[in-house]
Order: structure tokens, then C-alpha cells, then sequence
């Protein structure tokens, strides 16, 4: 009976639930064992304290997931606009009084509150879905420039802008995020090779402009040092010190690591907990740990394709597919960062990284993900679904 009620509370991708049960165990063993001695010196001895907050953000996120994934899908698409302007307002609040952290001001702070919100993780996801919306909208205009740049680029461009000042790794990922979305929205390559290569164009002139009028911009001198350091491949004191501490955790994990809470890199690893995860990960459980979570990714992206396949209209299945490269790519990203084969970006490990912005905000794109593959299973079997689901289909 039991059984039967789990059942139809978390509908949907069955295998999606799993994969996110996965990721929850993941990072909870993860996060405790790679913060226990910084949780230990900043927290007067409590060494449970980035577990405790993790375990609370995962459940809060469950909660969303359980919550998006009883949404109809097309409520996402109704209000994708409103939610991109939204995000676009608080990007902007943010670099105007958000709360510098690191020399970096890429969080606003709720009043009274002291939760403090990275804002490009929300427009990140809100952009993706606005896409999609985009995609539906003006699917038989996409050979026409004017049409792609204005209502489809011109989104884009405005969040990279807001997001670059401050975060350049984040603002460059989102644009080549973006970029795919569109390409598998059909978007002519040459119109795509002409925004990347105006894109780089806009990038260079950005940093330069900063290095004449800022020359003291601590900023530009970080991406510049990471970049030089990661072409060059020198292991010098000049070069990138959280990359070279990744690699030492990475090379002393071999086969199987040195087993789980016994990281000797996670007391010297900047960011330990949150962008250079995967290589405590890879120091404690070896090549085997290394293979269990990015078969756990694929997986989640092969999971995303299926369901996709599955939709007969352009906005949930845009959806679904933009959603699952945003996550992916980001873990990928992180990934290549951690070996060393990508300079230094700064960007968590989804929903294995402590946090807690990001981990609501992947929930709920994997919720959004679940709503789709709800409704399309039910179509399936010819459930009963809701009179706003029964109709969706001529929105979308």
C-alpha cells in the first residue's frame, strides 16, 4: 500500500528519480568528507556543519523537485518571460548593491535574512526556459537573422552583460549554453559562427577595456593568470594554486583512492567542498568513483534525450533538452577544471557541490525535467491527467 502511494506521489522518469537519489548520496558523503576540517576551524569544532546545511538544502530541494514536477509544463512556458525579466532585475540589483564576496560582488542578500542568492544561477535557468519558449514561438522564422537576434539573442547578450563584470566564467558558459540550445532549436550554424565569433570579440574588448581604465583590476589579472598558467601547463608558484592542489589529489587517488574520510588534499584544496569536489572525490574512491559520477551525468543526459524523444511538441521537449545540456555541461565543465583540462572557472559540481543556490535551482530544473516525463508517461498509459494538462498540447 505503501509502495502505491510513493508510486503516485513521484511520477515521472522513474529513472530520473534514481539518478537524483544517486546524486543526494554522492554528495552528502562528499561534502562531509572533504569540509571536515574547514567546518572544524570555522566552526568552533563543529564538523557537521557544511553536512547538516547540505542535508537541509537537498531536502528543501527535494521539495521543490517533488513540487515543480506536479506543475504542467506549460505554466513554465506562460510565464518564461516573466521570470527572465525578473532574473534580469536582480542581476542587475546585484551589481549595483550586491554583496561582494572574494573581491567578486555576485550575490544579493534578502533583507533581514542574512540568505544570500547568486543571481546568475536563477538567470541561468530562467534564459534556458525562455529559449526554449523562443524556439516554440518562432519556430518557422529561424532562418531570419533579424528574427534570431532580436528575440532570441538579444535575451542572452543582456545576461551575459549583467553576469560578465563580476563572473566572466559564468557569463561565457551561459552564452555557450545558449549557443547549443540553439543549435538543436535549428538555428543555422553560420548564423551561430557569427555570434561566437562576436561573442570572443565583445569578451577581449571587455577585458581590455578594464586593463586600460582599471589597470589595478584584480579581476582581469585572475583570468589572465589562470589562462596563462593553463597554456603554458607550468607547475610554478605563478601558476594557478587551486589547479595544481586538484591535480596532487587527483594523481594520488590511482584505481580505487585511498578510501572515503581519508583525504589528506582537502585540508590544503581551496574550495574543497564546492568547485574542486571531483577531485577529493577522485583522491578517496579512485578511478572507480570518477566513473560512477560521470556515468551518473550521461546517464542523467541520456534520461533527458528519452524523454524528449517523447514529446510531441517543441516547448517541452526544448525544454527538457536545454535544461539537461545546462546541467551537464556545467558538470562537465567542473569536471575538466578539476584534471586540468580546462582553466580554472569556478563552477560547482550540480547537485554534488556544497551550496545553496545552485542546489535549488538545479532542483528545480530537474523538476521542470520530471513535469514533462510526468505527462508524457501518462499520455502513454492513458491516465487521467488535469484539464490544464488535457489541453496543454495546443499551447505548446
Amino acid at each position: 500500500m505503501a509502495n502505491v502511494t510513493v508510486k503516485r506521489f513521484f511520477r515521472g522518469d522513474r529513472y530520473l528519480w534514481g539518478l537524483i537519489g544517486i546524486f543526494m548520496v554522492i554528495s552528502l558523503l562528499s561534502v562531509y568528507s572533504s569540509s571536515v576540517s574547514l567546518a572544524y576551524a570555522s566552526h568552533h569544532g563543529n564538523t557537521f556543519y557544511f553536512l547538516k546545511t547540505q542535508f537541509i538544502m537537498l531536502m528543501l530541494g527535494l521539495l521543490i523537485i517533488v513540487v515543480t514536477h506536479w506543475i504542467p509544463y506549460i505554466k513554465y512556458m506562460q510565464f518564461a518571460a516573466i521570470g527572465l525579466g525578473v532574473s534580469v532585475v536582480l542581476l542587475g540589483v546585484t551589481l549595483v548593491a550586491g554583496v561582494s564576496i572574494n573581491e567578486a560582488t555576485r550575490w544579493l542578500e534578502i533583507p533581514g535574512t542574512g540568505i544570500r542568492l547568486q543571481t546568475s544561477d536563477l538567470a541561468k535557468v530562467a534564459l534556458v526556459i525562455f529559449l526554449a519558449r523562443g524556439l516554440t514561438v518562432y519556430q518557422h522564422e529561424l532562418k531570419n537573422f533579424r528574427v534570431v537576434t532580436l528575440r532570441l539573442v538579444l535575451p542572452v547578450v543582456m545576461v551575459c552583460a549583467l553576469i560578465m563584470p563580476e563572473n566572466l566564467s559564468t557569463a561565457v558558459m551561459i552564452f555557450m549554453i545558449s549557443m547549443i540550445i540553439l543549435f538543436i532549436g535549428r538555428v543555422p550554424v553560420r548564423f551561430l559562427l557569427a555570434y561566437a565569433g562576436m561573442g570572443l570579440v565583445a569578451v577581449i574588448l571587455f577585458a581590455s577595456l578594464l586593463l586600460v581604465f582599471k589597470k589595478d583590476n584584480n579581476r582581469v589579472q585572475v583570468w589572465k593568470n589562470r589562462i596563462e598558467a593553463f597554456v603554458s601547463g607550468e607547475s610554478t608558484p605563478d601558476a594557478d594554486y587551486q589547479a595544481n592542489q586538484a591535480k596532487i589529489a587527483i594523481s594520488t587517488g590511482k584505481l580505487f583512492g585511498k578510501l572515503p574520510g581519508k583525504s589528506t588534499q582537502r585540508n590544503i584544496l581551496p574550495q574543497s567542498n564546492s568547485d574542486f569536489i571531483f577531485a577529493i572525490i577522485v583522491e578517496e574512491y579512485g578511478l572507480f568513483g570518477a566513473l560512477i559520477v560521470v556515468l551518473s551525468y550521461l546517464a542523467l543526459m541520456f534520461r533527458g534525450i528519452q524523454i524528449a524523444r517523447k514529446c510531441d511538441y517543441a516547448f517541452p521537449a526544448l525544454m527538457v533538452l536545454g535544461l539537461t545540456v545546462m546541467i551537464v555541461f556545467q558538470a562537465f565543465l567542473n569536471m575538466l577544471v578539476a584534471v586540468g583540462l580546462f582553466p580554472v572557472t569556478g563552477q560547482t559540481l550540480p547537485m554534488i557541490s556544497w551550496g545553496r543556490t545552485s542546489v535549488l535551482v538545479i532542483s528545480f530544473s530537474l523538476g521542470a525535467i520530471l513535469s514533462v516525463s510526468r505527462v508524457m508517461n501518462a499520455r502513454e498509459r492513458r491516465e487521467q491527467l488535469s484539464e490544464i494538462e488535457q489541453t496543454d498540447t495546443n499551447a505548446a
